[in-house]
């Protein structure tokens, strides 16, 4: 999300948002119920998510009296049993999504929004990468086939990757694609693979079960009950992860999202540039942080079509505007491996490298960014371990909330890695389901063998 763009507005009407380094490890099922109902889900939710966990009734003074009688006349109470559930259909979830499907485990994924694709789709940050580095190809699979198509299709150009990029110009090597046509290639890939999609929904609940997940999600109209052997958190945020208790880290400040938009003449999506507005202490964590962060950037938005509408009216036409503020960082996992910066930097081959990365260290602050160029010849990996929460059973994390330090997680976390992530994660996921047994303990060597049938690049 980092180029391409006119360098971004910091708008003195937003200010820098700071939150204590915090390690997240308070199960939603260990909460009182007081708690519970405070960390914003509604009472509703709250009721359905102790019906699908067993409980007989849901009493308090918080509860709503007869709402499951009245809920139940247009309510649909849906059960699923799945080998894989992939929550989030983002940069990484969908390609997870389809990395289980086709390789013949039953998948659901649950994505809050309308489409797939995330930062890339609802973010506006239509230029991926980057999946080459050094002369040749660091990252395949289902993402660059998606990234390739939506590029052919609209003939958009696609970079010669043989030249070297110019200095600090990384962004030469980003492939600028439709953002909505992605979502429509990516939704029909995920169909195309024999994945359930289900729109609208987000967890409510989970329980740790011996064999798997019972996770409890709720939409306008639904709410459902789903059992899965392996579950796949590519929420952007580990807000999985979080629920069932795992350790989450954060720092004391998070880098800026961005609101994008364009003025002037028209959008030509994948062709024409767009502009951003640095959101300070942007926090995806929750529905009242992101409400306030949309409202903000909008409000800047308007600020500034104000400003150039008194200086050159004929300029002030807003002509796109994305519809929610792009995130950088968020809660990131404590895995049985985090990835350090040093890591990154010399790019240390991992035993259990599932994938590759490439992209500068580029960590976003209040005045801009800098990005710090890898060394020639650098590619860094993704162990395994690190899509792994400490101490966790059945569940992977894919993404940019996977096991690192700060530093390091910026220069992973844009689009290419994290696809390579998500297909890792949906290979590993598939091998335990069918094997009845951990992630951490698939035999790596089978993993190697399903990815690259699927045409992913292991280091």
């Amino acid at each position: 999300m980092d180029s391409h763009w006119s360098p971004p507005i910091v708008p003195n009407a937003i200010k820098k948002r700071t939150t204590p380094i915090i390690t997240m490890t308070d199960s939603v099922n260990n909460l009182s119920r007081r708690t519970f109902l405070q960390t914003g889900l509604g009472a509703g939710a709250v009721a359905w998510a102790s019906i699908a966990f067993g409980a007989k009734s849901v009493s308090g003074k918080n509860a709503l009296p007869g709402a499951l009688e009245r809920q139940s006349a247009s309510t649909q109470f849906l059960e699923n049993e799945v080998d894989v559930l992939v929550v989030g259909g983002g940069t990484a979830g969908h390609v997870a999504a389809i990395q289980a499907a086709r390789a013949g485990a039953k998948t659901l994924l649950v994505e809050r929004s309308s489409m797939l694709g995330g930062t890339m789709t609802l973010g506006g940050v239509a230029w991926p990468g980057i999946f080459h580095a050094w002369g040749k190809q660091i990252i395949g699979g289902f993402g660059w086939e998606l990234v390739k198509k939506a590029a052919e299709f609209d003939g958009d150009p696609i970079p010669d990757f043989t030249v070297p990029y110019e200095g600090r110009k990384h962004w030469q090597h980003q492939i600028r694609i439709n953002q909505h046509l992605y979502a429509l290639l990516a939704e029909e890939a995920v169909l195309g693979a024999g994945a359930e999609l289900c729109y609208y929904e987000f967890p409510a609940g989970i329980r740790a079960e011996p064999d798997g997940w019972i996770v409890a999600t709720a939409g306008p109209g639904v709410c459902r009950t789903i059992r899965a052997r392996q579950l796949v958190d590519a929420t952007g945020g580990a807000d999985i992860a979080g629920m069932a208790g795992l350790a989450r880290l954060r720092e004391n400040e998070t880098q800026p999202g961005s609101i994008l938009y364009k003025t002037g003449s028209g959008f030509i999506p994948g062709r024409d540039k767009t502009r951003a507005i640095y959101v300070h202490g942007a926090d995806s964590s929750s529905a009242l942080t992101r409400t306030r962060d949309n409202q903000q950037a909008r409000s800047s938005v308007l600020k500034r079509l104000r400003a150039i509408k008194e200086k050159t009216p004929e300029k002030a036409k807003l002509t796109h505007l994305q519809p929610e503020v792009s995130i950088r960082e968020s809660w990131r996992i404590d895995a049985e491996y985090n990835v350090t910066v040093d890591d990154y930097r010399s790019g240390r081959k991992f035993p259990d490298a599932v994938c590759n990365a490439f992209y500068p260290v580029d960590l976003h602050t209040k005045t801009g960014v800098r990005p710090e160029q890898l060394s020639e010849g650098t590619v860094p990996t993704i162990p395994r371990r690190a899509l792994i929460p400490k101490g966790g059973k059945n569940i992977l994390v894919a993404g940019r909330s996977v096991g690192s330090d700060r530093l390091a997680n910026s220069g992973f976390r844009v689009q290419a890695p994290c696809m390579a992530m998500g297909q890792a994660a949906g290979a590993i996921a598939v091998l335990a389901a069918r094997k009845k047994c951990q992630p951490i303990d698939v035999p790596f060597g089978e993993v190697r063998a399903l990815l690259e049938q699927h045409g992913a690049i292991v280091p």
